[in-house]
């Protein structure tokens, strides 16, 4: 029996398979990544997380739910909540002769789009989203664009910090991404693998801010499938530079670190050569990480036979000493899960505070 469960895997449908049970129990998946291909209303994505739970109750349930275009429950009452962007724009509009409300406005707005969107979510047996982007808005990146708060890091970590507080006030942790940053980056890390040429002293000194500013409450983060050149060969997921010797020792971060998606068509490059999905997971635990996220891959090769194989291989890289369990990284998940009981969604349609914030959104 793992003492570390690291695999977050996914489903194909909007319930379960005796497949998708057999793999959720396996002691070493951590967790299940929703998408909108397991969405068709509230009362069955409730029923499928009671399901999930009802087969291990430490099992996280995740979901990249941020506002704007990445949203993946749009219907049946979810607040189509506004993009990071919408969110920072406020930052400069101040009412006439009132310097710095603007400041104020959208500092309420984030908080308040934390603390629905965590709200909505909890609602429906949801522990988690992998929110907030802390990524630079340089102009530069399509697959970040309007995902950013804004260009200034301080911008960015004062607006994060608000919406993380929404999120807590909904009993729910956070993950900034993607450090150290994706945002003066062109190429998409979905389809290919980005290279970044500044140096380490720029980036720590305008990218990598968030980081250092929010560090005590950050409770997860999410490193770029980005190549840093000047700084590793290796993307920084697969990095122990930057994971270990910048993120952890460097800027002092304590929480979780978790890959992104490890299936995209970039995420698995390094030293040359493409790695299997079995490799790229251990690599990414050996460089520092303490989940590994393995998305889409359900249906396809005969049901998400890769995602058999990757929990076989990682059982027998265990056995054969090529992976440790460690006790600490499961510690971190079992943190991100919600300490506190979630409001039913009838409850919480009709709460004062949940009105108010919905008001206060851009």
């Amino acid at each position: 029996m793992s003492i570390h469960a690291p695999l977050i895997l996914d489903i194909e449908g909007h319930s379960l398979t005796a497949v998708d049970r057999r793999r959720l129990a396996h002691p070493l998946t951590g967790g299940m990544i929703l998408f909108g291909r397991n969405w068709h209303s509230r009362a069955q994505l409730s029923d499928l997380c009671a399901e999930i739970k009802s087969i291990r109750p430490d099992l996280l349930i995740a979901v990249d739910h941020e506002g704007g275009r990445v949203q993946r429950f749009r219907t049946d009452g979810f607040t189509h909540l506004p993009s990071m962007r919408a969110i920072g724009e406020l930052w400069g509009q101040d009412d006439k002769g009132q310097p710095g409300t603007g400041v104020l406005k959208a500092c309420e707005a984030a908080t308040s789009a934390g603390f629905v969107l965590a709200s909505e979510l909890r609602a429906c047996g949801v522990d988690f989203s992998f929110t907030p982007v802390l990524d630079l808005d340089h102009g530069e990146s399509g697959v970040i664009g309007d995902r950013a708060f804004a260009r200034d890091p301080r911008v960015v970590s004062l607006l994060a910090r608000s919406l993380m507080q929404g999120l807590l006030q909904a009993g729910m942790g956070n993950c900034g991404k993607h450090f150290p940053g994706h945002g003066a980056v062109k190429a998409d890390s979905h389809v290919a693998l980005p290279v970044d040429k500044r140096s380490l002293k720029a980036i720590l000194a305008d990218d990598a801010q968030p980081y250092r500013w929010l560090t005590s409450v950050l409770t997860a983060v999410m490193p770029a499938h980005v190549i840093y050149s000047k700084v590793d060969s290796r993307p920084a997921g697969f990095s122990p530079r930057w994971l270990q010797d910048i993120l952890r020792a460097q800027l002092g971060f304590q929480g979780v670190v978790c890959t992104d998606d490890l299936s995209m068509a970039a995420a698995r490059q390094m030293d040359g050569r493409t790695l299997s999905y079995t490799e790229a997971v251990i690599t990414a635990l050996q460089a520092g990480c303490d989940l590994a996220l393995l998305c889409n891959r359900s249906a396809v090769n005969g049901g998400g036979a890769e995602l058999d194989d990757v929990l076989d291989q990682l059982a027998e890289a265990q056995v054969k000493g090529q992976w440790q369990p460690n006790e600490v990284s499961e510690e971190r998940r079992l943190n991100l899960l919600p300490r506190s009981p979630a409001r039913a969604w009838d409850e919480l349609v009709r709460s004062a505070d949940y009105m108010q914030a919905l008001d206060r959104l851009p």
